[in-house]
């Protein structure tokens, strides 16, 4: 397993080609026993041949563009891409127009001459914390791959091809989760920054309010090197002294019903930080029990996903995911003022947590409750309802805070994928990044 980071290193080094990792991802997307037709929507053979092709060329007669010219990405199906249509994993929106134009994403990765492989597939419109598609399929997870598990949402596509070699990282979104929950169900990392440092024009939205574009890599450092190719200000990360961290591990909500494999990892990944030095406390965070209050009919995420869908469910509910369509529906039942006191509750909670985590480096969660169930499990509509609940409880507390977040793979080798979930508030991302990779550090040397 070559990760983002080393490739770079490597391609500085001049030890290896763009042309060789960018032929070994398609290779893989095209592989006939592989997930590659369930994990893309579209794919850019030619042109990501081009890009690697030209790349190589810049190497070699220095400078190149970035780090990671013609490095094999892949970006989520709701990115525009001028020229096509975008369709978020969506048969829906497949007579739509086309974007006039890139998303600001593509432009910088383009930009930085990333070689473009593709766009995967994801839950429709990003509206689950599963991954589940009915229109393209379902992406399996890369553990127990023969037992068909779910691979997380909404970027679903976005991690397997990571997991599977079709590209080097992958560019998501993150609502209430959906790169920090398919990257701890296959045993990734996944980086949900702050929203605003990162552009979102182009970007298909679900609920603008809580809306961020996030990255899936093998690593920390991956996920910092395509993160600051993307953002609007590249971020510096230090090194950092365990010993020297105090972090807070939330008491209400988060650590109910854990599965026995979550807290087998989360329970000795603490152990592992413990013996570093490192200080826990453990603080009720009482606030955290009004977001099912708050949530109750919906929420902000389905208030704001009736705006943009409200046209295409009331003329062509039929084209819709019914699960997708359930949630979205309940955003009919609010009305102005209902948002409005939505948006005042939000504005209150997050003031007082933010008071409540101040004192602290970040704030510890396992990423979800559950490992990764299969496919066959959630045919069953309440269970599927109810996973997806478990699935986005923990994450989406980040997204409610607009604060930054990542999920780093804390299970035994060959154990179920299990993810640590280190979070802060609204523009921490450098020190989070650079606690995030010493704990990182500390873990792998215990496994």
């Amino acid at each position: 397993m070559t990760t983002l980071w080393q490739a770079s290193q490597q391609l500085l080094a001049g030890q290896i080609s763009p042309e060789t990792l960018t032929q070994d991802a398609l290779r893989a997307i095209a592989a006939e026993s592989g997930e590659g037709k369930r994990v893309f929507t579209k794919v850019y053979s030619d042109a990501a041949r081009q890009q690697a092709a030209q790349a190589s060329a810049r190497w070699q007669q220095q400078p190149p563009r970035s780090a990671i010219d013609g490095l094999p990405i892949s970006i989520k199906d709701l990115f525009d891409v001028a020229g096509e249509v975008t369709t978020a994993g969506s048969r829906l929106l497949s007579n739509a127009s086309v974007a006039t134009a890139n998303a600001s994403l593509v432009d910088r990765l383009q930009q930085a001459g990333a070689a473009i492989v593709g766009k995967t597939n994801m839950s429709e419109f990003a509206f689950t914390g599963l991954g589940v598609n009915p229109h393209y399929g379902t992406p399996a997870n890369p553990w127990q791959r023969a037992q068909q598990r779910i691979p997380g949402g909404s970027s679903s596509g976005a991690a397997v091809a990571v997991s599977d070699g079709m590209c080097l990282a992958a560019v998501g979104t993150d609502t209430g989760g959906s790169v920090r929950i398919p990257a701890a169900l296959c045993g990734l990392t996944g980086f949900k920054p702050s929203a605003s440092r990162i552009d979102q024009r182009g970007t298909l939205p679900l609920a603008a309010s809580l809306d961020s574009i996030g990255v899936i890599a093998h690593d920390v450092r991956s996920c910092w090197l395509l993160d600051s190719v993307i953002a609007d200000q590249p971020l510096q990360i230090d090194e950092r002294n365990l010993s020297e961290a105090h972090f807070v591990i939330p008491q209400t909500r988060v650590l109910a019903g854990l599965d026995e494999h979550v807290s087998a990892a989360w329970l000795h990944a603490l152990d592992v930080l413990r013996a570093q030095g490192v200080k826990i406390t453990e603080l009720p965070l009482q606030e955290l029990a009004e977001l099912d209050t708050i949530n109750a009919r919906g929420g902000i995420t389905a208030w704001e996903a009736w705006q943009w869908h409200q046209h295409y469910a009331q003329s062509q509910p039929e084209a819709y995911d019914p699960q997708v369509l359930t949630r979205i529906q309940r955003g009919s039942l609010l009305n102005g003022e209902d948002a409005a006191e939505l948006y005042q509750l939000r504005a209150n909670w997050k003031q007082r947590v933010e008071q409540a985590v101040a004192p602290f480096d970040s704030i510890l969660m396992p990423t979800v409750p559950l490992i990764a169930p299969t496919l066959a499990e959630l045919e069953d509509p309440a269970r599927y309802m109810q996973v997806n609940l478990l699935m986005l409880r923990n994450t989406s507390v980040i997204n409610m805070l607009d604060g930054c977040s990542i999920s780093l793979p804390c299970h035994q080798p060959g154990a179920a994928p299990v993810g640590l979930m280190l979070s802060s508030s609204h523009g921490n991302d450098a020190a989070l990044l650079s606690w995030a990779a010493a704990i990182e550090t500390t873990l792998k040397r215990s496994s």
